[in-house]
């Protein structure tokens, strides 16, 4: 009946697991470098998610901007945007 116990996530690492990683952690880097090494590793990945929800705002903006101009045609019938446009992009239907 009481057999062996399989992880809920059987990729991720257990509690013994991450207690050798920890130790092995403090070996390398000792026990005052590591709250800075987490710290920067912090601000990177804040620095990353900025950078990337501005982009993904700025790619929104544009979605939006061309959407209201019609500027790009989204009509399968028609290939290309209207002529008194600025830019004029094709549009293709892929199935």
């Amino acid at each position: 009946m009481f057999g062996t116990i399989t992880p809920l996530f059987p990729g991720l690492p257990g509690g013994p697991e991450v207690l050798v990683v920890l130790l092995i952690l403090v070996l390398l880097f000792g026990a005052n470098k590591i709250p800075k090494l987490a710290r920067s590793t912090g601000q990177a990945m804040g620095e990353f998610r900025r950078g990337r929800e501005e982009i993904e705002d700025e790619l929104s903006d544009l979605e939006g901007e061309s959407d209201q101009d019609g500027d790009v045609v989204a009509d399968a019938d028609s290939e290309t945007a209207p002529s008194g446009s600025a830019t004029t992009e094709t549009s293709t239907e892929t199935n």
